[in-house]
């Protein structure tokens, strides 16, 4: 698209409710493009109009209400109304991350990062937690990852020695953080391959990755959910430590047994043998 049409589309994909409640002149002006642009816009996703455009969003709106309302009427015969809501949500967002499509981003994904020297991984502010996760995760497979989370504002530094036979592994959503766009174009810069975890297919993760993951992130609650990027985690884990999985066994083997000196688990205390054969209740 041109870059009018493109500041356009963007704007309409971020605020689509607005669509169909403000007239194409307070749209336009909002997106800050001239009330003709929205009409070539139209014109070029081969609708006859914006009027088109109007009417697709007002139907979805429609639709969304009908559906909100359903379930609330669903949701009022438990006490727990919004927790119902929640997981219900939840699980629609998991089962779609199960669509062919869903699966074939996963395994290219997957694939794209098996072929690393070095996986670097970045999240920040509410994406830390998938990063961190993904991160942990392969340090007990023992492979090569490095997360980008440096105190003191080094969070930058850990890609001095990236290259090009390395992977970022980005994981960003809408309100998207400045800082990991910065470092992602920079990881490009330096020839890194880029798999991105991401809420949309116009996010600006999307343009600069190799591999795309979209996880959508609506809730009924004012936040939005990680929960489907977390599952994303799990399985580029998963489907990771299936590439090799004699590797994988030896090191979480090896893991368990550094775990083990460190005493870091908890271990229920041993009975201990009495004389006659029983067990006592005293620990050993």
């Amino acid at each position: 698209m041109p870059s009018q049409l493109q500041q356009a589309a963007r704007y309409i994909l971020e605020h689509p409710d607005e669509v169909a409640l403000v007239s194409m002149r307070q749209l336009a002006r909002s997106a800050g493009v001239q009330p003709s642009t929205m009409t070539r816009l139209a014109k070029f996703l081969g609708l006859d109009g914006y009027d088109d455009i109007r009417a697709h969003h007002a139907r979805a709106i429609r639709q969304r209400i009908d559906g909100f309302a359903a379930q609330q009427q669903r949701a009022s015969v438990s006490q727990d109304g919004l927790a119902v809501q929640m997981l219900q949500s939840l699980s629609v967002q998991i089962a779609r991350l199960t669509e062919p499509g869903a699966v074939s981003r996963l395994e290219a994904a997957a694939a794209r990062l098996g072929e690393a020297r070095r996986i670097y991984v970045l999240g920040l502010r509410s994406c830390h937690l998938v990063a961190w996760h993904f991160h942990y995760v392969m340090t007990l497979l023992g492979e090569h990852s490095v997360h980008l989370d440096g105190p003191a504002g080094t969070v930058g530094d850990g890609l001095m020695g990236a290259g090009p036979q390395d992977v970022l592994l980005a994981v960003s959503i809408n309100p998207y953080a400045r800082y990991s766009l910065e470092l992602a174009r920079m990881a490009r810069d330096k020839g890194l391959g880029m798999v991105a975890i991401t809420d949309s297919e116009v996010s600006p993760l999307a343009a600069m990755a190799d591999e795309v993951i979209l996880c959508p992130t609506e809730s009924p609650t004012f936040f939005h959910t990680l929960a489907p990027a977390l599952a994303v985690s799990e399985v580029l884990c998963g489907l990771l430590a299936n590439r090799n999985r004699e590797g994988a066994l030896a090191a979480l083997e090896n893991a368990d047994r550094h775990l083990s000196e460190l005493n870091t688990y908890y271990t229920a205390p041993k009975r201990r043998q009495s004389s006659k054969g029983a067990k006592s209740d005293g620990p050993e």
